[in-house]
């Protein structure tokens, strides 16, 4: 498979992508992490990033919110810049929604006080209509009942998908996750993974790192297997039955 042509390869039908990374390169100290990786997400795109740990691919992601800068390359994300010094980091912020491993969420307020903080602080929504939309999210991933709970009387994967009700309540334009269920037992993992079915059912524009193939293979209009920092093979999600290289056919026979 030639991976040089997938990388710059244009979006499709002249429709600019709401992610590009474009020969981005990122180091920590001597550890050069990210090695000239491109892809892109087009509008409704589901894109899988998988891969060992330490290929680089929690930290694409990072790079995408801007979490970390670049040292070289070009970001693009909803039509901004992320590598230009002048971004409005708010207004990026605004457009992009992440859901990390571990949920964040503010263990003295209640599930809507968790959701309706940003909204109505960050966007002015008033209250009323902040805790409207609170309940629409909640129900959204399930979770109508526990509006009034506090994040220690939810499980784990309750928890995060109260999580994932709060970045939606921002209405971003694309959501990122970050091995939302690497912490999870398998039953709870289920819970997570239906609410991100339906997400990308809607039509959600999504950038997820996985460990979960079969998952992946379900939901994925692009997989990116990331090896050693680099892009190494990509696709639709019959790369992952069909691999192009012994290193993706090793880490899907492995499921690492």
């Amino acid at each position: 498979m030639n991976i040089s042509a997938i990388q710059s390869a244009p979006a499709t039908n002249g429709i600019a992508p709401v992610v590009a990374m474009r020969q981005v390169h990122k180091s920590f100290g001597p550890l050069k992490v990210l090695d000239g990786v491109s892809f892109e997400v087009a509008r409704g795109e589901v894109t899988v990033l998988i891969g060992r740990s330490g290929s680089g691919k929690s930290t694409a992601l990072r790079c995408i919110d801007r979490f970390e800068s670049i040292d070289g390359g070009e970001i693009e994300v909803c039509g901004r810049r992320v590598d230009d010094a002048g971004l409005d980091l708010r207004a990026l912020r605004l457009d992009v929604g992440i859901v990390f491993q571990s949920y964040n969420l503010f263990p003295h307020l209640t599930i809507e006080e968790n959701i309706t903080l940003a909204p109505h602080a960050v966007k002015g929504v008033p209250k009323a209509e902040a805790r409207a939309l609170a309940a629409k999210v909640l129900a959204q991933v399930g979770l109508e009942e526990k509006l009034h709970a506090y994040p220690e009387q939810l499980s784990g994967g309750q928890q995060q998908r109260a999580a994932i009700a709060r970045s939606l309540a921002m209405q971003p334009k694309v959501m990122l996750f970050d091995e939302v269920t690497s912490a999870l037992d398998p039953e709870l993992t289920g819970e997570v993974l239906k609410v991100i079915e339906a997400l990308a059912a809607d039509g959600m524009t999504m950038v997820m790192v996985t460990h979960e193939m079969g998952f992946a293979r379900g939901i994925a209009d692009q997989v990116v297997f990331m090896h050693k920092g680099k892009v190494h093979e990509a696709g639709p999600a019959d790369i992952l039955s069909l691999p192009s290289t012994p290193e993706l056919a090793q880490f899907v026979g492995t499921g690492l």
